[in-house]
């Protein structure tokens, strides 16, 4: 691999994430907050700087391998995480390093993970710059880069395929970068409805904007302490319909643009709905009692955030059963269809594992049989499960040892957390979902988390975000050999 050509792709990427920085100056500017504006524009300036600076001093690369693809967005996420931070630094919303970065990285792999205890407290163009961290973050800044920025063209698939979240990026046009169009496309749309029917409801315009960004992003992020719960039932009901959207795959949505049918078609969509049904029902049965309708609407909106990794609340489930609350961490293991903006393993991944498990039984019970895996009509080729398979080993493996390091790491340096704050913290950073358990549940933040053990969260949340290979690529000695 070639560092001239992975920092000129970097560079491209920091430089847009500056210019990106003057919309949230203009939102400080229009609510007079004449000082924020001034400290995020230059924010912004330094930040293109540095990505002009870079883009200008390396070679463009003719055609990114494969490797150097992976390599390049693992190396432009990290950046991101850094630069993103400067806002908050320079407007004093945020006073030390990395409480800045782990706020920036929260709100780009759209984990939703905060230290920052009151939101609105914030000025509103650092309030805006949270949300549309996650909201750039969820559909992918590769991607948006891909789309919008011809520069990017050459390697295009190895970039959007490192990125992408799912086994592989779904490819509606032969060519990616009109792919990557029409799916920022959608996007965009569905976005733009959700804030309308927000603004209908008892929100303000800047409310719906931002919860608009965070729903569709499957980020999470409010503008307010009590998340939705701040909210009216139509505003939550609202949310809880484009969090099962944002879930959904975006290349499914566009295809049922033509044909509605192609949602019930897809095996997918139904085990996602299935599964969050399944997930709902458990709920409303293990806390009901009192209101039917705050029980039952809880329980939805619960499920659906937890399984989309959206991570918004409305109830403190902190609070529930013990039984609600281990489901609670199993559904952070979930996660939405591939190719939507949600984290966690996938609900694709889990039917293909399964699929492969329920044959390697079959083939144990009749050894001269003949069996295939399949979802649905498809068959499944070996080097499929072979991935999925490796890849679910990886993120069990990075989920223990994330687990084992946070606890030590709060052994020492303190203060110490108990094991369910540990493991849910893991588990909600790692599957990019916000909110955990205990000292990290829905009603509290990670402010408290030594600060070692934030940037260990954070890096695991860019784990989770770009699905593992293109950190482990980055960082294999073999990978810079010649």
């Amino acid at each position: 691999m070639s560092w001239r050509h992975l920092l000129h792709v970097v560079g491209a990427v920091v430089g847009a994430i500056g210019a990106s920085m003057l919309i949230s100056a203009l939102v400080s500017a229009i609510y007079q907050e004449w000082s924020a504006a001034l400290w995020i524009v230059a924010a912004a300036a330094l930040t293109t700087v540095i990505g002009l600076v870079l883009w200008r001093l390396f070679d463009r690369p003719g055609e990114l391998s494969t490797r150097e693809g992976f390599a390049a967005v693992a190396l432009a996420w990290i950046a991101i995480g850094l630069v993103g931070a400067l806002p908050y630094l320079f407007t004093g919303s945020i006073t030390n390093v990395t409480d800045a970065v782990f706020e920036t990285v929260g709100g780009f792999s759209t984990t939703g993970s905060s230290v920052i205890p009151d939101p609105g407290l914030l000025p509103h163009g650092i309030q805006f710059w949270r949300s549309f961290t996650q909201w750039m973050g969820g559909m992918g800044i590769i991607v948006l880069s891909i789309a919008i920025l011809p520069l990017l063209g050459m390697g295009a698939v190895q970039l959007a395929r490192a990125e992408s979240p799912g086994p592989t990026p779904d490819r509606l046009t032969p060519r990616f970068k009109e792919t990557a169009k029409r799916l920022w496309i959608v996007y965009v749309a569905l976005t733009a409805i959700e804030i309308v029917l927000l603004w209908f409801g008892d929100m303000t315009f800047f409310e719906a904007v931002n919860h608009g960004f965070t729903t569709m992003s499957t980020g999470g992020y409010s503008t307010n302490a009590g998340s939705l719960n701040a909210f009216s039932n139509y505003s939550q009901w609202i949310v809880i319909i484009f969090m099962v959207l944002a879930g959904t795959s975006f290349a499914v949505h566009y295809r049922a643009m033509r044909k509605p049918g192609v949602y019930w078609k897809t095996t997918e969509v139904r085990v996602y709905l299935g599964v969050t049904a399944v997930a709902a029902i458990v709920m409303i049965i293990g806390t009901w009692g009192g209101s039917v309708h705050d029980t039952i609407r809880d329980a939805i909106f619960t499920s659906a955030s937890m399984i989309t990794t959206t991570g918004y609340g409305t109830a403190d489930f902190g609070l529930w059963k013990p039984a609600l609350q281990i489901m609670i961490v199993g559904l952070m293991f979930v996660g939405g269809m591939a190719g939507s903006t949600a984290g966690s393993v996938k609900i694709y991944r889990h039917e293909v594992l399964y699929e492969a498990s329920r044959v390697d039984i079959r083939r144990l019970i009749h050894p001269r049989g003949i069996f295939v895996a399949r979802i649905g009509k498809n068959p499944l080729k070996d080097n499929l499960v072979e991935a999925v398979q490796t890849f679910f080993l990886l993120y069990m493996f990075a989920f223990m040892t994330g687990s084992f390091a946070l606890a030590v790491i709060a052994s020492i340096w303190g203060p110490d957390m108990d094991i369910v704050s540990t493991v849910s913290a893991v588990a909600s950073s790692l599957g990019n979902v916000g909110p955990g358990l205990g000292s990290v549940g829905p009603t509290a933040n990670y402010l408290e988390v030594p600060m070692l053990g934030k940037w260990l969260l954070a890096g695991l949340m860019i784990v989770g975000r770009l699905e593992i290979l293109p950190i482990l690529i980055l960082f294999n000695r073999e990978s810079w050999r010649r």
